[in-house]
């Protein structure tokens, strides 16, 4: 007999666990007032980019997961629901401002190697002429396993896959069955509530779309800021990191400081137009890592949340696991992401 799921969030997190519920036969009721990518999956950057490869942790090992599937997974989107998520694996540069930055780049090689495989490669080469960073030692990080995706389309696309399987988007409804809470930012401040302390907060981020051609070229990652073009013909940069703000969805000079930034660091946008401005609040859980598993005192209530900066770099496993606890009673949530910790 199939379970029912009720899932509270239609951004890529809710939308992901409802694509693997569905997967497994459950019958599943999506509620998102603010419908699909009404928040921070809404997003204009896209960079589907690794942590650095040395370290080895939990939150890498989820991430790793993510994007090795991310390939299989959004062709399967596309084909279930039509949408393009304008996924393309591009690989990433990344700037090396001194001598120290190279010998640790160069140091992390043999890590790539040792959690990447054989497949993919983390190397120290000369900075590319026209689209790459300008960098003081003449050197980049290369590395092969970075992807992009449009972070909006992406979400619409899942949505719509999630709809074709006939599961609509719905502004309220009561819960059916166990229910998973994927509501973002706002989620985690009830979670704060319920729990006497705070397990995360909003962090508002602004982001920029611009006019450039570079379809097929790898994303960047210079100072602190993503250049990563997309197949449209634009190019999305951000993003700001504020924990104080005002207004959660309009842009400032903090934005325009990202913009500049950008520009100064790859000479081929120095004259790009800017076409969109966007801005939204990202939930990021105290730890830094996603929070998974069973709301503590909330019998047959579950969390999805935290994605913050990697939410599209996690969903998948996150989602799977997710699904395992909801429907099958396994739990393999590594403790870092507990809830209950």
């Amino acid at each position: 007999m199939a379970s029912d799921v009720t899932i509270r969030g239609a951004g890529i997190y809710g939308l992901s666990v409802a694509w693997e519920c569905l997967a497994r036969g459950a019958r599943v009721r999506l509620v998102d007032p603010a419908g699909p990518a009404g928040g921070a999956s809404g997003g204009v950057v896209g960079a589907l980019a690794p942590h650095t490869p040395g370290d080895w942790s939990d939150i890498k090992a989820l991430q790793l997961d993510t994007l090795l599937a991310a390939p299989e997974y959004w062709a399967e989107v596309a084909e279930a629901g039509g949408g393009d998520s304008g996924y393309a694996r591009t690989g990433r540069l990344q700037s090396l401002p001194d001598d120290a930055a190279v010998v640790r780049a160069r140091a992390r090689a043999a890590d790539a190697h040792r959690h990447w495989g054989d497949a993919f490669r983390w190397e120290v080469v000369a900075a590319p002429s026209g689209w790459g960073p300008e960098s003081p030692t003449g050197l980049v990080v290369h590395d092969t396993l970075s992807a992009r995706l449009h972070p909006a389309r992406a979400t619409l696309a899942l949505a719509a896959a999630v709809r074709a399987r006939g599961v609509a988007v719905l502004d309220d409804a009561p819960d059916r069955g166990p229910t998973v809470w994927a509501t973002g930012a706002a989620g985690l401040e009830a979670l704060s509530r319920a729990l006497g302390r705070e397990v995360g907060r909003g962090i508002k981020g602004q982001g920029a779309v611009l006019s450039h051609h570079a379809p097929d070229m790898p994303q960047i990652y210079t100072g602190g800021v993503h250049m990563v073009p997309h197949a449209d013909g634009t190019v999305g940069i951000g993003s700001t990191t504020e924990r104080e703000f005002d207004s959660p969805d309009t842009t400032d000079a903090g934005l325009e400081a990202v913009i500049a930034a950008a520009r100064a660091a790859v000479p081929a946008l120095r004259e790009a137009a800017v076409l969109r401005r966007w801005a939204g609040v990202r939930p990021r859980a105290r730890s830094r890592q996603p929070l998974l598993g069973a709301w503590p005192g909330r019998a047959g209530h579950f969390v999805a949340n935290g994605g913050f900066k990697i939410g599209f770099g996690t969903h998948f496993a996150a989602a799977r696991m997710v699904a395992d606890l909801v429907l099958d009673g396994v739990d393999r949530i590594p403790p870092s992401m507990r809830l209950e910790r």
